[in-house]
């Protein structure tokens, strides 16, 4: 039997590193964006919808015979208010009942750090800061997150849709500063941790942070392994690159000290650069 898995915002930086990444056989993966996924290769099990998560309709039709919904659509830095509110909570309640109307099981939001951006290092006990600590978002970005995560623990508790919130470091490549070497989160290990998502045998609600083993991370682990998350990949391989000679390579100011970084002090509202 065929899965179908939709990814929304599959054109932005996760959803294309993730692309081949969660390729396999029997799944088709149903990529939908406001701007058009490139089109399937030859051999490719993909489907392509041009369109945005706050259309009502265009979701309803997305989620048809669809057994999971990967949601990264939205808007992923800080903005005026007006298009975080469309975008990331108004476009989340709508994938949230599209899917519920369609019955599709299975739902993984990506979510943010910066839903909790206001934690210090020093805040972090003894194996790292618990993924569902208490709310304390830096943004109107990172409030839009804590919209998300109530509206996943909604539609679990109303509807038994399995939802999995996801406080994403930073997914890219490579790691390009000393703060990203304990945020970084590998492509692979971002794989890993969907395929855990859309596989773990314990249904309900639940957080997770979206990290590697890193050395140097201080954000807990323990709500990833318990579903069978366990990352593989570590920044310190970077690290000689990225610190040079730098004698003091410990997190310098409130910048690097607080998980939301440097989102923590840009005005609300305003374009993060």
């Amino acid at each position: 039997m065929t899965q179908v898995v939709l990814i929304t915002g599959a054109s932005g930086g996760v959803g294309r590193l993730m692309r081949s990444r969660l390729a396999r056989e029997g799944r088709v993966l149903r990529l939908l964006d406001v701007v058009r996924p490139e089109a399937p290769a030859e051999g490719e099990a993909v489907e392509v919808i041009e369109a945005s998560v706050t259309d009502e309709a265009a979701m309803r039709a997305a989620c048809e015979g669809v057994e999971a919904i990967i949601h990264l659509g939205g808007i992923s830095v800080e903005a005026p208010w007006d298009g975080i509110l469309s975008a990331n909570i108004d476009g989340t309640r709508v994938v949230l009942e599209a899917a519920r109307d369609a019955g599709v099981a299975r739902v993984v939001l990506a979510s943010s750090n910066h839903a909790a951006g206001f934690y210090d290092l020093e805040d972090a006990p003894e194996g790292g800061l618990p993924a569902d600590v208490a709310f304390r978002p830096d943004t109107y970005y990172g409030v839009s997150k804590v919209a998300m995560e109530a509206l996943g623990s909604l539609f679990h508790e109303r509807y038994g849709i399995d939802v999995t919130c996801l406080r994403i470091g930073s997914c890219f490549e490579k790691p390009w500063d000393r703060r990203s070497l304990w945020t970084w989160m590998s492509p692979d290990d971002g794989a890993r941790l969907f395929e855990a998502c859309l596989a773990t045998s314990e249904p309900g609600f639940r957080t997770v942070w979206g990290i590697s083993r890193n050395t140097r991370r201080w954000w807990s682990l323990a709500e990833g392994e318990a579903i069978g998350y366990h990352p593989q990949d570590d920044s310190e391989v970077f690290a000689a690159e990225l610190l040079g000679d730098a004698i003091d390579d410990g997190p310098q100011g409130p910048e690097e000290r607080l998980a939301g970084g440097k989102f923590c002090f840009t005005p609300l509202g305003e374009h993060q650069k």
